[in-house]
């Protein structure tokens, strides 16, 4: 049979073509395997990382983290934990650098939030404003209360007193079990110069809780200023008679000697 040397060159081309088509599925296939084994090894080493962190295990925890952020990179909730652990151990400019990344990379409400309250302890709080009221933009990040008390705290770095109070209030009502935002809208009270009013809610949260020591302190120092340092005495011993804690005793009583000295 003879056969056509030109037909048989475009068989042989076609049988070639076909043949690199399959192999390159394959590789494709193989690629997309591969893929997905390294960011589920990324998620390992990011819960493992996480785990750490919360053991105070340092050193393991950078590790797990940045294996993590090496396997699967620019993943925010990678990075804004790399960036908590860096703080953690006080390089605030790496810190930083991770919120940074973690937002640009598409990390929500709690990577600003988390960064904004970083803002905060640099005393950027204009700053730290922008990046919170960012954060309360989306309703359904569900710790909105704590966004909302860390822009109290940018307010009031800026001396926004009543928009600070206004924003604490705000939190309380988000979150009502938690007292810190009360104590902080006293804080707003003393420092605006409004220490009646700092004094009367003080007060209020002593009858609710009398053995918050945070509570007693504040009123403490707010006495201190009205020179009412016999009331201050009578608070630290109520506290120091009714606390079950030995260092809330020892504090009581430290506080005790140093009015004594006034």
């Amino acid at each position: 049979m003879n056969s056509n040397p030109a037909l048989l060159k475009f068989n042989n081309l076609v049988i070639l073509l076909v043949c690199a088509l399959l192999l390159a599925g394959c590789q494709g296939g193989a690629k997309k395997v591969d893929d997905a084994k390294q960011i589920k090894r990324a998620k390992l080493h990011y819960q493992i990382g996480l785990d750490a962190l919360h053991k105070n295990q340092m050193p393991k925890a950078f590790e797990e983290l940045m294996l993590s952020d090496k396997l699967n990179p620019n993943q925010p909730k990678v990075l804004d934990l790399l960036a908590h652990a860096w703080r953690l151990r006080g390089d605030f400019n790496k810190s930083e650098s991770y919120y940074i990344r973690a937002i640009q990379y598409g990390g929500g409400p709690a990577s600003l939030n988390n960064y904004g309250n970083l803002l905060i302890k640099l005393g950027r709080y204009s700053e730290a404003e922008t990046r919170l009221r960012k954060a309360l933009e989306d309703p359904r990040y569900p710790n909105q209360f704590m966004a909302h008390m860390n822009l109290g705290d940018a307010l009031l770095g800026l001396k926004k007193f009543d928009d600070a109070i206004d924003s604490y209030r705000q939190a309380k009502a988000l979150n009502p079990r938690q007292s810190l935002s009360r104590i902080k809208e006293a804080e707003a009270y003393v420092a605006s110069g409004r220490l009646n009013y700092a004094h009367a809610l003080y007060e209020t949260m002593l009858r609710e809780n009398p053995k918050n020591r945070a509570v007693v302190e504040g009123l403490v120092k707010i006495l201190i200023l009205q020179k009412k340092f016999s009331t201050a005495r009578t608070q630290l011993s109520k506290f120091r008679e009714a606390s079950v804690s030995e260092l809330d005793r020892a504090w009581a009583a430290d506080e005790l000697d140093r009015l004594n000295r006034l």
